[in-house]
C-alpha cells in the first residue's frame, strides 16, 4: 500500500509539472540562469545534486537535460546531465526496492516472479532499451524496476549507456532545441522532431536486437 501511495504521488507530480500551474516554474531562461549562478558559486558537483533532486521530484528528464547542457556548456553539461540521471535512478530504484521488492517476491505469484527473474537475468539490456525509448516518467520507471529482480549494477550501467545517445543528440542540436522551446517555429520544430524520431528508431532497433540475442529459458 505504501508503494502504491508513493507511486501515486510521483505520478501526480509528473502530471503537475506537465499540466498544472507548476508548469510556469519550468521557465527555461530562469532555470538556466539559476543553474549557472549555482554552478559558478558552488561548483558543478552542487549543480549535479540540484538536477538530481529535481529528477527525484519528477521534473521531466528531457527538460532538465536541455537546461543543464545550456547552463554548463556542451561537454560539462553532457556529463552533469548523465551523472544526475544515474544518481536519481539509484535513489528512486532503491526506494522501489525498499517498498515493493519483497511484496512482489512473496505475493506476485509464480508467473509474475518468473517474468521478474527473466527481466533480471537480462537486466542490462532491458534497462538500456527502456532508456532509449522512454515510456513513462523517469522516477516511476526506476521505482517499478526496483520492485523487480533487476540488479542495481545493471540499473545504473544501463541508465548511463542508454541515455548517452539521446543526451549526445541534445548536445548536437541544443541550439535548435532551445530555439524551439523559446520561440517555436516550423523549422526548429521539424529538426527537434527529426532528432526524436532518430532516438526512437534507434531504441526500437536495439530492442529488437536485444530480444534476438537474449537467452531464453
Amino acid at each position: 500500500m505504501l508503494l502504491l501511495v508513493v507511486l501515486a504521488v510521483f505520478l501526480a507530480l509528473a502530471a503537475a509539472w506537465a499540466w498544472s500551474p507548476l508548469k510556469q516554474w519550468l521557465d527555461v531562461q530562469r532555470i538556466v540562469a539559476a543553474l549557472q549562478l549555482w554552478g559558478q558559486t558552488y561548483g558543478p558537483v552542487f549543480g549535479t545534486l540540484v538536477v538530481t533532486l529535481a529528477l527525484v521530484c519528477a521534473i521531466p528528464l528531457s527538460f532538465l537535460s536541455v537546461v543543464t547542457i545550456v547552463a554548463f556548456g556542451s561537454v560539462p553539461g553532457f556529463f552533469i546531465a548523465l551523472a544526475s540521471a544515474v544518481l536519481a535512478a539509484a535513489i528512486t530504484f532503491e526506494l522501489g526496492k525498499l517498498l515493493g521488492h519483497e511484496v512482489v517476491v512473496r505475493m506476485g505469484g509464480e508467473r509474475v516472479n518468473t517474468i521478474s527473474r527473466r527481466l533480471g537475468k537480462n537486466g542490462l539490456l532491458a534497462v538500456i532499451a527502456i532508456r532509449l525509448v522512454p515510456i513513462a516518467p523517469f522516477a516511476i520507471v526506476n521505482m517499478v524496476a526496483g520492485t523487480s529482480h533487476i540488479r542495481r549494477r545493471d540499473m545504473l550501467l544501463g541508465t548511463a549507456i542508454g541515455m548517452s545517445p539521446g543526451t549526445l543528440i541534445m548536445v548536437l542540436f541544443i541550439d535548435q532545441i532551445l530555439a524551439a522551446l523559446l520561440q517555436p517555429s516550423g523549422t526548429t520544430g521539424a529538426l527537434v522532431a527529426l532528432a526524436i524520431v532518430l532516438i526512437l528508431l534507434g531504441g526500437f532497433a536495439f530492442r529488437r536486437w536485444s530480444r534476438k540475442i537474449a537467452p531464453h529459458e
